[in-house]
């Protein structure tokens, strides 16, 4: 049986359920899908126990690592509206207990509805298992020449990239937090190494994780991409001033002596395996690569360098 009501736990869901023109099967979303605009008029079944809007990254990550240690949760599901969806597709995800919402919610949802529903979980860690949950998810909703027409401009754009010969790689290191510093894993190394950059620290599918100034220092990147999850440029570039301007360490790293630091849209191109990842590889070349890549056009404030 092909689905008719779904809900989604995930922004990536949300957004690909939009590309493959399925908007009307979609009957409940998180706080945090806010792509299309459109689907932020969709209802809330879930939300977020505090409001990080206005919060820096240490008080995120102080607030979370409360609410672990305290065994409570970080989201809370918004069981009217999940009731009222009569969902027959749940698209929840294994990747990150912290970005999206914990595999409980999705247990909670089942318990409430009369109709048990089919539960899909999105659990990729490198770009080919992105376009893999495309596949499947077009699969299930009755959407699959959609499906294969993503699939198929996703890989074009990414071979025009590839198949670019690239002679002088640089060494480049994405940071996904910056108080405490977090690794960029899972599909970012990947889109480095396919821009034309040697990843540093991390490999392709590896989880993100706390790194020091000592293991940065060790490697010396030669250009540095800060992408915090969930953060804009302009948001990326106020913590940037909070915490690492002034920092004589990070000061005396190549990457920053040379110019060569970058704070890039992660909440709309790098933090989700969302299909605008191919955004994300596109912006990287033009950052590592700007004479070759000259005529590829990316987003306006998509990257700024600091």
């Amino acid at each position: 049986m092909k689905s008719k009501r779904i809900i989604s736990f995930l922004p990536s869901a949300t957004e690909l359920i939009y590309e493959l023109g399925a908007e009307e099967k979609l009957f409940g979303v998180t706080h945090e899908c806010d792509y299309p605009s459109d689907a932020e008029s969709k209802p809330k079944v879930i939300e977020s126990v505090f409001e990080p809007k206005n919060m820096s990254s240490q008080e995120i990550d102080d607030k979370i690592c409360n609410l672990s240690e305290r065994g409570e949760d970080i989201y809370k599901l918004v069981t009217q509206n999940v009731y009222n969806a009569k969902p027959d597709l749940i698209i929840s995800q294994e990747i990150c207990e912290v970005c999206s919402a914990y595999t409980n919610q999705v247990k909670n949802a089942i318990e409430i509805l009369d109709e048990k529903p089919e539960v899909y979980s999105m659990s990729p860690h490198n770009i080919q298992g992105i376009l893999k949950c495309v596949k499947d998810i077009a699969e299930r909703i009755d959407e699959m020449q959609r499906g294969r027409e993503i699939v198929n401009s996703f890989n074009s754009r990414i071979n025009k990239i590839k198949n670019v010969e690239i002679s002088n790689k640089p060494k480049v290191l994405g940071i996904e937090w910056i108080e405490p510093f977090f690794t960029a894993g899972h599909w970012i190394p990947e889109m480095i190494e396919t821009s034309g950059g040697v990843n540093m620290i991390t490999k392709s599918g590896d989880h993100s994780r706390k790194m020091d100034i000592t293991e940065i220092e060790n490697v010396n990147p030669d250009v540095i991409i800060l992408m915090p999850c969930g953060f804009d440029v302009q948001k990326t570039i106020s913590e940037y001033k909070r915490y690492l301007e002034k920092n004589s360490k990070w000061n005396q790293l190549r990457a920053v002596k040379d110019d060569r630091v970058y704070a890039v849209d992660a909440n709309s191109f790098f933090s989700k395996p969302s299909i605008r990842i191919i955004i994300g590889i596109e912006i990287l070349a033009k950052i590592l690569h700007s004479e070759v890549f000259s005529k590829l056009k990316v987003p306006s404030n998509s990257f700024l360098k600091i």
